[in-house]
């Protein structure tokens, strides 16, 4: 498993993360793939195509972040990375301590990209 240090030294690696890749649309992309154009959705064109993204994971000890890569032949977890307090009880309070995948919240989305070394505008 990577930590967020090893992330951040990893430019190509932190260019390929999809700021706007929720769990909900990686389900419709590289799950259920054959219906999108019905909906709307960019299509994944193959199984080759990839997906690097961020989730909230909050299940055992949650609220964790975990790096997800994913294409059609199935997800794997690059990292898991600890929330500060402050997120953590923020996280709780947004989603009322219910367990579950969930989108990067705003704050959370920014502290990764402060942490990753990342300018608002490029991303």
């Amino acid at each position: 498993m990577l930590n967020l240090e090893e992330i951040r030294q990893d430019r190509a690696l932190v260019n390929q993360i999809d700021w706007e890749m929720t769990p909900e649309k990686a389900v419709s992309l590289y799950l259920e793939w054959g219906n999108n154009w019905n909906h709307g959705i960019k299509m994944v064109r193959s199984k080759d195509e990839v997906a690097l993204y961020f989730v909230v994971y909050s299940w055992e000890d949650g609220p964790v972040v975990h790096l997800v890569r994913r294409d059609g032949n199935g997800a794997d977890e690059l990292a898991v990375i600890e929330l500060p307090p402050r997120l953590k009880e923020q996280f709780h309070e947004q989603w009322a301590g219910h367990k579950g995948v969930y989108a990067l919240t705003s704050d959370i989305a920014q502290w990764l990209k402060d942490r990753l070394g990342l300018d608002e505008t490029r991303h």
